[in-house]
């Protein structure tokens, strides 16, 4: 009996042994930080490869002690960065030109004939723009900015051709700034504000004519089955985007995360540019497959569509913008120039 009951007694002891060392075992592989991160729906872009794969790139690099989880449905694309301002996320991956309205420096790239390609961009953001929207997200938005990237170009999908100045008259074109907004009223044409997972119904029902977007993401959507025609006018051509925290959240981390952090990320930072290319070509050749051509506007019509009588209103409106919230914004517009070598 007695046997039996220390044969007993061993076993149970040697059972809570194991499930013991389990639960140190599971505690220990338990992250530390466990952060959510609001993503903006754009499949086929540089931007969702690169976030998508940002929360292995953080558990590597942290040894799991921090998890991120991506979410593209917990705020509109519109407010992913104002839900990490308000605390509501603790981070988020957002585009400038969402929020250009409230800080018209966030969308400079929108402006007509200023900033015209991924280069041009480019010696913008390394001359002084990038640490400027670094203390304007700090400033007025309580967020820390990690890293930032560029959306493909943006492309011009329409139902009918539009290439010609005058073919813009008329039309119902989906926008995604207040600047194109602006030059569209000027061409002409009517812009429409849309979510771009309403965009394929709305070309399908006639509710609009066109749609600006990033070229991977209307040719990942397949765009070109209900809008054929794909046209390069380079308006609001590249569309910034940065990865975000909440600043308080951030200083929460010990200094040996946030040196971590933000290694990792500074490598998706130059991974996101240096495939910036291979993501643009991958679109095109898709588009190609879906039956249409990616037509480019030539210098001159580009000049044409940004012509004074439609950019000047579009700059007016900007400077406006500037002066209510205290800065310059015609000495704002040299500075890129300078930094472009347009003097």
């Amino acid at each position: 009996m007695i046997t039996a009951i220390s044969r007993f007694v061993g076993s149970a002891a040697v059972a809570a042994l194991v499930l013991g060392a389990a639960f140190t075992a599971t505690a220990q592989n338990r992250p530390e930080y466990d952060f959510t991160m609001g993503v903006i729906t754009s499949p086929g872009d540089v931007y969702t490869a690169m976030t998508q794969g940002l929360p292995e790139r953080i558990a590597t690099a942290t040894d799991g002690r921090v998890q991120i989880t991506v979410s593209d449905s917990l705020v509109a694309a519109n407010q992913v960065a104002g839900a990490v301002r308000d605390g509501r996320l603790p981070m988020s991956a957002a585009l400038h030109t969402y929020i250009s309205a409230e800080d018209p420096r966030m969308g400079i790239f929108n402006l007509p004939g200023l900033i015209n390609n991924i280069d041009e961009y480019t010696k913008v953001r390394e001359a002084f723009w990038r640490e400027d929207v670094k203390s304007i997200w700090a400033d007025k938005w309580n967020a820390v900015m990690l890293a930032d990237g560029a959306w493909c170009p943006t492309a011009l999908f329409s139902k009918t051709p539009i290439r010609t100045v005058e073919d813009f008259k008329g039309k119902r074109i989906r926008i995604h700034n207040p600047q194109t907004a602006e030059l569209m009223s000027a061409l002409g044409a009517l812009p429409v504000p849309m979510p771009t997972s309403e965009v394929t119904p709305a070309l399908e029902r006639g509710v609009i004519d066109g749609v600006f977007t990033s070229i991977c993401v209307g040719s990942a959507f397949e765009i070109p089955r209900v809008a054929p025609y794909v046209q390069d006018w380079a308006m609001s051509p590249v569309t910034g985007w940065v990865i975000l925290m909440n600043a308080d959240t951030w200083a929460e981390l010990p200094d040996d995360l946030k040196e971590k952090i933000q290694t990792a990320l500074l490598e998706m930072q130059d991974e996101a540019f240096s495939t910036y290319q291979t993501y643009f070509d991958r679109a095109v050749e898709k588009v190609k497959s879906l039956g249409s051509e990616y037509w480019v506007a030539s210098d001159e019509l580009k000049a044409a569509a940004s012509a004074p009588q439609y950019s000047d209103p579009v700059y007016a409106s900007w400077y406006a913008r500037a002066k209510e919230l205290g800065f310059d914004g015609e000495a704002y517009v040299v500075r890129i120039k300078q930094a472009l070598g347009k003097n």
